[in-house]
């Protein structure tokens, strides 16, 4: 699928693809929403409520890598261990990572960022040592873990171009993986995303999006 690259509201870029009138990130700000929607509404919410634990996070689609180089300045920043799985079907290439502008905007490593792409997959890697990153190469659909994390960053593609994503079987997955009083963040607002989330046991918030839209979600399982 022919993959294109815009400038989001931000300065920060995302990869666009047209077929799908669809992007990585939201229009409005790549950084942004990444910001508000992972690092606060779920990362922070989290720490706030158990500070000083280790935490395990599952992000579904890691894409650009721009959600695990955010968690990744807050584990060094605020002295966290977390380990950090990302699940991504279709790896971006390293001429499209080329092209991302994180590192510049964030006045963080270029380096640090390209070591997320760079380490192999499907093993863990120690990032750093508040940071270990696990990167696999599989479809949503084939996630099995049980009891394994404490927050997922689910942040695939929009119900409009992959309603599959979005169902009542693909959020049972996620409510199996993680532990009890874990917790889900995504971008997503739409009533039928809240329904399959409730219907799998999910105690489910609105809560006010990230810049362009007007409410996010955020499930506990409970």
């Amino acid at each position: 699928m022919k993959r294109e690259f815009l400038t989001t509201g931000d300065g920060s870029v995302t990869i666009h693809l047209p077929e799908w009138d669809e992007q990585y990130h939201s229009k409005h700000g790549a950084i942004a929403e990444a910001i508000h929607v992972f690092v606060k509404t779920g990362l922070h919410y989290y720490t706030g409520l158990y500070p000083k634990q280790p935490i395990s996070i599952l992000e579904i689609g890691f894409g650009t890598g721009l959600n695990a180089f955010l968690t990744l300045q807050e584990a060094v920043a605020k002295n966290l261990q977390i380990a950090y799985t990302g699940v991504e079907a279709y790896p971006i290439e390293a001429s499209e990572i080329s092209q991302l502008n994180y590192a510049g905007l964030l006045a963080a490593s270029q380096a640090d960022f390209l070591s997320l792409h760079n380490i192999d997959w499907e093993q863990p890697s120690e990032v750093h040592p508040n940071f270990q990153l696990t990167k696999r190469n599989q479809f949503f659909s084939e996630i099995t873990d049980k009891e394994a994390y404490h927050l997922i960053y689910f942040d695939a593609f929009g119900a409009r171009v992959q309603p599959e994503l979005w169902t009542e079987e693909i959020f049972k997955k996620m409510y199996s993986a993680l532990q009890v009083n874990g917790v889900l963040v995504t971008y997503a607002a739409k009533g039928s995303v809240r329904r399959a989330m409730q219907a799998v046991g999910f105690s489910v918030e609105r809560l006010p999006g990230p810049p362009g839209k007007r409410e996010m979600l955020r499930a506990t399982k409970i």
